[in-house]
Formats: C-alpha cells, structure tokens, sequence
C-alpha cells in the first residue's frame, strides 16, 4: 500500500542523494570513460553523458530547453557534434562504468557492503515509482534498464532522483520569473558567493553577466550593494520550498519502515561522498 509522508521527507532525502548524485561531475572516473570515446573535453562529456538518454537526434535547441540553466549557444557548441565521435550507448555505458569505478574508489570496502544493495533497492523502488508527466529528463532516463550490480544501480537510483527533482527545480524557478542564468546568480547569491565568482557563469562575458544582474535589480531580487534583497531572498526560499514539494512523489511509494531502512541505511554512505565532493 501507498503511504504518505509529511514534509520534509524530499529535503531530508535530497540532503543524502545529492552527495552520490555529483559522481559524474566531480569522480575524474566519469570524464575520463567519456574522453576515452574521443571526446574532446569534460564539457564534451558532460553533454555527452546527460543527454545521452535522449537518443542522438534531439537538437541542441531542445537539450538546451530541458537542461534551463546554461547561456545561449553553450549547449550547441556541444550537441550534436559529440554524436559525430560516439554513440549515446556508448555514452551512457562509459558513463555508468565510469561512475561505478568512481563510487568504489571513495567507497573503499563499503562498497561491497549489504547496506549498498539495500538502499540501491528501496531508492530504485522510489525512484522508479513517480509520474513522468513534465519532466522530460526524468521520463528519459526512465527508458533505460536499471543495472543489476549494486553499486551501478545505486548510482542509477540516485540519477533518476536527481533529475527528478530538477525537472521540478525548473518549474519553480519558472513559477517564480528566474530565467537560467538568474537561476546560478541566485543560488551563488544565496551562499554568500558573488556572482562573477561563481562556478556556473564567471566564465560569461562581464557585460551578460552584469546584465542579468541588473535585471534582476530592476525587479528588487538583487540590492544595489550587489547582494540579494528581503524579496530575493523570499524567491529563493520559494523555490526551494516548491522544488521539495514536487520532489515527494517518489518517497510516497516507500513505508515509514522502509523509509527509516533506508535512511539508516543511505546516511553513511552518503557521508563518505559529503566528505569528498565541495557541495
């Protein structure tokens, strides 16, 4: 039978998830399977590697459209020109195996441990068991075939999960006016980091990027002292807020007692990755 949880399950889940979700970005396991096909760059496997459930004849237009946060022309400066090096198979497989090598380096002995096939199964159950319904990336990685070994199908748990939530992560940002690349000046904003220096979006033109900012003034979001405003703030805690309410729906398929086996079960190993990845 279906159960229901009250809030903050999706918060509490999303605080051990994302550590494992960020395997493809920071594990060098990952990029290195993807280049080893003739990729050019890490960017060339990151597009590569995250678009790859859409098969190879979506149009950089429309990856850009499901993805909603990088600047114009990023993403066509990449797809779909990686098709014309390798295969979406080929990618998807580089990049699981990549991920997989990567989880086992940080995981050390705890890889092989019962409590890794324990929460890849509940996590799968979860992550398997939402609507698809608006949510593109979601829906596409739901067309591939989970793995069997544990720690590949933890990580391809933890995938769907991920994407899941940012499915809904970009209807809040929608609902509340923030464009993709307000989106990271938000974010950088709301930890403390200027935007210029912020990961995402301080290698754009200084012009674009003071730009966004600017229009992000005119709307009261950002203080003329270049720090968010009592609204920006308020946005950005509404985004939050309505990106976990839409990210519950996996979890409610899940028992108190298989929630609570779960939890017991994700929290260390999700330390080890919290240790190793800057979140």
């Amino acid at each position: 039978m279906k159960m229901s949880h009250q809030q903050p399950v999706a918060r509490r889940m999303y605080d051990l998830v994302e550590p494992l979700g960020l395997v493809p970005y920071f594990a060098d396991e990952s990029d290195e399977a993807l280049m080893a096909l003739g990729l050019r760059n890490q960017w060339d496997a990151y597009f590569a590697g995250r678009a790859a459930p859409f098969g190879p004849s979506v149009p950089a237009e429309v990856i850009h459209a499901v993805f909603y946060n990088f600047a114009p022309g990023e993403v066509a400066r990449h797809i779909p020109r990686v098709w014309d090096v390798t295969t979406p198979e080929a990618a998807l497989a580089a990049r699981e195996r990549g991920c997989v090598a990567g989880m086992r380096r940080i995981l050390g002995a705890l890889a092989d441990d019962p409590a890794v096939a324990r929460a890849g199964d509940l996590l799968l159950k979860a992550a398997t068991s939402a609507p698809v319904e608006g949510r593109p990336l979601y829906a596409a990685l739901r067309t591939l075939p989970a793995p069997q070994e544990p720690v590949a199908r933890l990580w391809h748990a933890t995938t769907l999960l991920r994407e899941h939530r940012g499915d809904g992560h970009i209807v809040a940002l929608m609902a509340e006016g923030i464009g993709g690349t307000e989106a990271h000046v938000l974010h950088a904003l709301a930890t403390g980091t200027p935007a210029k220096s912020f990961g995402r979006v301080w290698h754009l033109p200084a012009a674009q990027l003071d730009a966004v900012v600017d229009g992000m003034r005119a709307r009261g979001l950002v203080g003329p002292d270049g720090w968010l405003t009592d609204e920006g703030r308020a946005t950005k805690d509404r985004v939050e807020a309505l990106t976990d309410r839409l990210a519950e729906a996996p979890y409610t398929i899940l028992s108190p007692g298989d929630l609570d086996r779960l939890i017991t079960d994700l929290a260390p190993i999700s330390a080890v990755f919290r240790k190793t990845f800057p979140m």
